[in-house]
């Protein structure tokens, strides 16, 4: 059996970040980068799968520029056979992955000449959050996705997933070759010593360029995405609280009724 990961390198989530001067995207200059935690889950999955079956290959695949390789060490210490990098170190503007449809018409693209029988990805990206791209690739490679998997089982040329749905779970079985994506619950990734990690900088990296897959570049960048960012910005800061005033707890409640209605006029 041969799974691919998806896999996608964000920024760590207890970094703090910074919005560019051009008000479209981060400042990356200075940012600290970590795998995806729900792609961790997609990747503690398939070696789970892996290390209870014979005859299991777990290959990596990401989209990203050459920081991207700090990720791909990490996963061929948690014990990955095979890494596929395909590089975007372009030009975003002109020839690069900037949005989820043009990320997904890259994976598709390579997934189409590497053999698989299952593809795991997490549900989401913790950068963007739009939980797009592995609908957009089960649509182009034209194979069933189950989504937010918390429970997998193998059998004859099927996976049997349970899956988070509104008030309750659900249990959907799904023909191979198809994707899954991972959702918190689905197992404790592992985290690899940093010896691993280091012996991991040995391992052979399938690198590729955009060009080697015969991509045109006004497919991509700018010009073949569906979603352009015009700005970013923070959020506002929250207001500070107020404190209801009242020796009782009735005093309590018809100060809040009071403040509810003459300055918050909500009731």
């Amino acid at each position: 059996m041969n799974i691919i990961v998806l896999m996608k390198q964000v920024p760590d989530t207890e970094a703090p970040v910074e919005i560019a001067e051009s008000k479209d995207r981060l400042d990356t200059e200075d940012l600290k980068w970590a795998i995806n935690p729900y792609d961790e889950f997609a990747l503690e999955e398939a070696l789970l799968i892996k290390e209870a079956q014979d005859d299991v290959t777990v290959t990596v695949l990401t989209v990203g520029p050459d920081r991207v390789s700090e990720a791909i060490r990490v996963a061929y210490a948690m014990g990955v056979d095979n890494a596929i990098h395909i590089n975007d170190e372009y030009d975003e503007e002109e020839f690069g992955a900037v949005d989820a449809y043009t990320t997904s018409k890259i994976i598709a693209k390579v997934l189409e000449e590497t053999p698989h029988d299952l593809i795991i990805c997490g549900n989401r990206a913790v950068d963007d959050d739009n939980y797009q791209v592995p609908a957009f690739i089960s649509k182009m490679m034209n194979i069933p996705m189950i989504s937010l998997v918390t429970g997998q089982t193998l059998e004859d040329g099927a996976i049997v997933c349970e899956q988070s749905i509104d008030g309750g779970t659900a249990v959907v079985k799904a023909a191979l070759p198809a994707l899954i994506t991972a959702q918190k619950g689905l197992n404790e990734p592992r985290y690899p010593a940093f010896r691993a990690i280091m012996k991991a900088k040995k391992k052979k990296v399938d690198e590729r360029e955009l060009e080697d897959i015969g991509f045109d570049p006004e497919t991509l960048g700018v010009s073949g995405a569906k979603v352009k960012i015009r700005s970013m910005e923070f959020p506002p800061e929250r207001a500070e609280g107020k404190r209801i005033e009242g020796s009782t707890p009735a005093e309590k409640a018809a100060e809040l009724v009071r403040l509810l209605r003459e300055e918050a006029n909500v009731i």
